[in-house]
């Protein structure tokens, strides 16, 4: 039986991937952890998520159930990651990372963590976004010169980054395929007389609205046609399922960085 702790366990998220590795034959929940003044402290973390009792208490100090889990599931902020990755670093824990919005260096702390554990990083869990992934990728191969790029993406109000960092990870796919820098071929939203578009661009627009779990396309513009590869999440059931998975299959890791692609035997 794997053990799996969770980061973030009161939030939404948190709450449905408690529901998931519950459901998950297995696999079972070792530990939940949440932020010191979070009012679930203490309380049983399958209760707390509305699935009924776990015998797992919310705790904030993730160095007091190290030896509670096999491989911790965090989608919590940048910040708390890095802090959660140190102390499975120094317990030989393995990692599963769901969170965005990270920087250049902290993107470069995960893999220095890395060379000592075995973390899964994806900017996005769910089976379908990574196949999409792969697909842009093909697309881009065969068209993409030829072709005005664009990418639209969609999330509910209280999102903070923007764009997304799956619809950032669309857009490298997309500008390594065509050999181009993305820091130097990307327009974050138009407004104004822009003048005519250069084809060697790469547009991102980015939708705030409602409760929207999250939707992305990329559009691949010519003359008389379009190509769009489009993902849409109606739950975040898809985000916590693809990271169980992951969950189960780092198990077989002891060290490295390892992405859903890897995960899903999509290279």
């Amino acid at each position: 039986m794997i053990k799996a702790g969770i980061c973030g366990a009161a939030g939404r998220m948190g709450k449905t991937i408690l529901e998931v590795v519950n459901d998950t034959d297995g696999v079972s929940v070792g530990a939940a952890i949440e932020q010191s003044g979070s009012p679930a402290l203490g309380l049983d973390a399958g209760e707390q998520a509305g699935i009924g009792r776990l015998g797992v208490s919310v705790v904030d100090d993730i160095e007091s159930v190290i030896d509670d889990f096999d491989v911790l599931i965090d989608f919590t902020w940048a910040d708390a990651v890095l802090e959660n990755l140190e102390q499975c670093r120094a317990g030989k824990k393995r990692v599963v990372i769901g969170t965005t919005g990270l920087s250049a260096e902290q993107q470069q702390a995960i893999r220095s963590a890395s060379a000592e554990i075995a973390v899964v990083f994806a900017p996005n869990m769910s089976a379908g976004v990574n196949l999409c992934f792969k697909l842009a990728e093909l697309a881009a191969a065969a068209i993409g010169d030829s072709t005005d790029i664009e990418i639209i993406e969609a999330h509910h109000n209280r999102k903070i980054d923007a764009p997304s960092g799956t619809a950032v990870r669309l857009g490298e796919i997309v500008a390594e395929t065509l050999g181009r820098d993305l820091e130097d071929c990307a327009v974050y939203g138009r407004q104004g007389f822009t003048g005519p578009r250069d084809r060697k661009t790469i547009g991102f627009e980015t939708i705030r609205a409602g409760d929207i779990v999250g939707e992305h396309t990329v559009m691949f513009a010519g003359a008389g046609e379009r190509v769009e590869i489009r993902h849409v999440a109606t739950s975040r059931k898809t985000f916590a399922g693809g990271a169980v998975r992951a969950a189960q299959w780092i198990m077989n890791k002891e060290n490295g960085l390892y992405s859903m692609q890897d995960v899903l035997g999509l290279h």
